[in-house]
């Protein structure tokens, strides 16, 4: 049960197998999100609503 290759089906062969795939780089494969929203009145200090809150 031997089989002979034909010259097509060499070539249709190296068609299809010849080349490795595209290379896929790790950064590619990885999507960053923040856990949570930036909200900028949370970074915002205020000094008088710090005294209201913790100073009264």
């Amino acid at each position: 049960m031997s089989h002979e290759e034909t010259a097509a089906e060499a070539v249709t062969r190296k068609e299809r197998f010849g080349a490795l795939p595209e290379r896929i780089r790790p950064e590619e494969m990885v999507q960053t999100t923040p856990a949570v929203p930036h909200d900028p009145d949370r970074d915002a200090y205020d000094p008088d609503e710090f005294a209201v809150r913790y100073g009264l």
